[in-house]
């Protein structure tokens, strides 16, 4: 009988249990986190991140303190059995070390081959088969006392080795150094300090803990060399806090024969092809016509960027417009966060010179105390060893009549009341050296080890003697290592900064408005390039000669001014159409642009003509502003549609004319100054019902006989009539 077919098993649904986003940050981001914070990104108080460790470690075992350079590859190699993190990753930290990238003020590698550079973004370093390195020198500093229980060692990751957790450095490496990382919610970066400037003030804090560092610690020391301008307010704050900023600027020559412009250091957050891009682009901007090319000339001798420079151009003056402009001078930004028992502090140079002397007074007290015991076990020896002078031949005759060799070490101890160690370290004497010479010898030792154990121990136990050995250190490494200052100082109340204007190229310039709005600036050496390019229909509303560092004003008919610098525009030719200033003022809907004014100096004043027959002479001071404010609302009176504006250099006539029938011919001088923007004005003209001015014609473009018919000496007037004569010489005026 055929078996039933059972029916297939519905699937279980999948469980979903809900679970707090809060415990998962905390059970698989927070272990991350701190890994990164503790393990990888923020140095510890020897001044170094666990990958310049764990690779400086390698190297001292590979033997590379002293001999031949290792090829990087085989460094590289060996340094993973401690650093997990792949080839790239440990080769890029070992660049970094190295002499031949000049990122440390103090490499700590010396290097054969192309390592790149630091001030270079884009010159690559060789590969690792290609390069070779080993310890410098001052790498000594760092390994002396590691073997004699100076610090503690811990297994690798996975328990095949041991490495140690800090190196016992005896000078405080993390403010010699430069030293930037990135952890997750946190960040370090360090600047350097010159090595015997930090050795100084590290001794005079030993000896005071009240002392002020700056008048030791002068300022930061960097690699690259360039000038630092100093604050002694910022730098005091940086030195108190940890944290703050300073100003570096590129060193720079100029080379007359070749009229060209040769920086020889730049700021050590910058690279050269930052600073020519950003030139270049600047050049072609039109905002630094007086250069005419710049090259990265840097070559075995070291670094030279080259700019060259038009005939009349002022070096001094262009370099301060660079400055500002480039980044030939940057900030450096220090927050000083490390890790002091696995927690990230930021500490002030006070309190990182604190913590290192802690730190180093422990390596010591630990090292002596190594050293105590190992001096004190061999002066145990020794003394078992006197024991046993005057009577070899009774230690010779106990060894060869023990008939066990395991009796031979109790048979001496009941001998020569000797312990076992003092037993075991005759018996292992050799035979050649069981004779009375090398016994004597060897117990001559016994009491100049007494002493040094003695020493040590009192050494050991005064923190005063502790502290003296430390200084006596730093001054024996400020002695071998030092170097002079490559970073310059420059006060900063010694800067002028130039203001804005001054970075401005002043050329003579054309300004055009056009009734639609838009505006050209014409170079006056362009202008003869051909006629004028407009919008169908559209109208050159004004044309003014100015130059490129004025300010433009412009008008509009809802009594409003805009202002805009003239280099703020860039150079046109009579074929382009020129900006659209609605868009580029932001005009309000409908708003129209009715006149144009330049000015320098904002001297001199500004004379409105209105339909109602009035005129206000304002001073044109009262549109300058201390901010650098775009816009100026009420900028004259808006009590009478406006019918002229002119820039009233100095006192002159104008003529005005009412409905085309009369006119009159009067001076300025006889309007006085208005107290405000938005005066009504004075009246010119006295108008009869459903009159109004219609024209204004400056004197200089009428004939004699003109001035002469319509001048008047009082204000207002009632004007004279146009006679025939006069129509036929004004109406052609008015038309063009």
């Amino acid at each position: 009988m055929a078996k039933k077919k059972q029916p297939p098993t519905p699937p279980q649904k999948e469980q979903i249990s809900p679970q707090q986003i809060t415990s998962t940050l905390e059970e698989n981001y927070m272990p991350y986190a701190m890994s990164v914070i503790v393990s990888r990104a923020i140095p510890e108080i020897d001044g170094l991140k666990p990958s310049h460790r764990k690779l400086l470690y390698t190297m001292y075992q590979m033997g590379l303190m002293t001999g031949a350079r290792a090829k990087s590859s085989k460094v590289v190699g060996q340094t993973m059995t401690l650093n997990p993190h792949g080839d790239a990753a440990i080769y890029e930290t070992l660049v970094r070390l190295t002499e031949g990238n000049g990122a440390l003020l103090h490499p700590l590698v010396d290097s054969k081959g192309n390592f790149g550079k630091q001030y270079s973004r884009d010159m690559a370093y060789a590969a690792p088969r290609y390069t070779e390195v080993k310890l410098n020198p001052i790498c000594a500093e760092f390994f002396s006392g590691i073997d004699q229980d100076a610090v503690d060692f811990v297994d690798n990751f996975d328990a095949t080795a041991k490495e140690p957790l800090l190196l016992p450095t005896s000078f405080p490496h993390i403010l010699v150094n430069p030293n930037q990382g990135i952890a997750v919610g946190m960040a370090s970066s360090f600047c350097s300090f010159n090595l015997r400037e930090i050795c100084e003030a590290t001794i005079a804090l030993i000896q005071d803990p009240n002392v002020s560092l700056l008048p030791i610690l002068k300022a930061p020391d960097l690699p690259t060399g360039a000038l630092l301008l100093y604050d002694p307010k910022e730098m005091e704050e940086i030195y108190r806090t940890g944290r703050g900023s300073f100003k570096l600027r590129a060193r720079y020559h100029f080379d007359e024969k070749n009229h060209c412009i040769e920086i020889t250091e730049i700021p050590y957050t910058t690279t050269v092809e930052v600073i020519v891009n950003k030139i270049i682009s600047l050049a072609k901007a039109g905002k630094l016509r007086e250069i005419t090319d710049v090259r990265d000339e840097i070559d075995r001798n070291g670094f030279k960027l080259a700019i060259d420079i038009r005939k009349n151009t002022q070096p001094d003056l262009l370099m301060e417009k660079l400055y500002q402009m480039t980044p030939l001078q940057d900030s450096f930004n220090c927050n000083f966060n490390l890790l002091i028992g696995g927690v990230p502090k930021t500490l002030g140079i006070k309190g990182i010179l604190s913590a290192w002397l802690d730190f180093r007074l422990d390596s010591l007290r630990r090292q002596i105390s190594f050293d105590v015991s190992k001096k004190s076990q061999k002066l145990h020896l020794l003394e078992g060893l006197e024991a046993i002078l005057l009577d070899i031949d009774r230690v010779i005759a106990i060894i060869r009549q023990t008939e066990k060799e395991s009796q031979v070490v109790p048979n001496l101890m009941a001998a020569f009341s000797l312990d076992k160690d003092q037993a075991e370290y005759i018996a292992e004497i050799r035979l050649r050296n069981i004779n009375r010479e090398y016994i004597l010898n060897r117990t001559k030792e016994k009491t100049a080890l007494a002493e040094e154990v003695q020493r040590l121990q009192e050494t050991l136990k005064s923190e005063r003697k502790l502290k003296n050995l430390i200084c006596r250190q730093l001054r024996e490494v400020a002695k071998k290592y030092g170097q002079e200052r490559r970073t310059g100082i420059l006060p900063i109340e010694n800067i002028q900064a130039l203001p804005v204007e001054d970075w401005v190229e002043d050329y003579p310039v054309w300004i055009l408005l056009t009734e639609e709005g838009y505006c050209k600036k014409i170079p006056v050496t362009s202008r003869t390039q051909g006629e004028q390019k407009l919008k169908e229909e559209d109208r050159i509303l004004q044309q003014l000669e100015t130059t490129n560092a004025a300010d433009l004003l412009f008008f509009s008919d809802r009594q409003t001014v805009y202002k805009l610098k003239t280099s703020q525009l860039p150079d046109g030719k009579p074929q382009s159409l020129g900006e659209y200033l609605p868009n580029l003022l932001g005009l309000e809907d409908g708003e129209k642009l009715l006149y144009v004014v330049a000015t320098t100096t904002y001297q001199g004043n500004l004379l409105f003509f209105f339909v109602n027959g009035k005129a206000a002479k304002v001073p044109l001071s009262a549109y300058q502003t201390k901010t650098n404010r775009k816009k100026l609302k009420n900028a004259y009176s808006d009590k009478s549609p406006l019918l002229a504006l002119y820039d009233l250099a100095q006192e002159k006539e104008f003529l005005v004319l009412r409905d085309r029938d009369k006119a009159c011919l009067f001076s300025t001088t006889l309007l006085p100054l208005s107290a405000t923007k938005t005066a009504g004005g004075i009246q010119v003209y006295t108008l009869k019902k459903n009159s109004a001015v219609t024209a204004v014609l400056p004197v200089e473009q009428l004939p004699e006989n003109i001035r002469q018919y319509f001048r008047t000496t009082k204000l207002p007037t009632t004007g004279h009539f146009l006679q025939e004569e006069h129509q036929e010489i004004l109406f052609p005026l008015l038309e063009s």
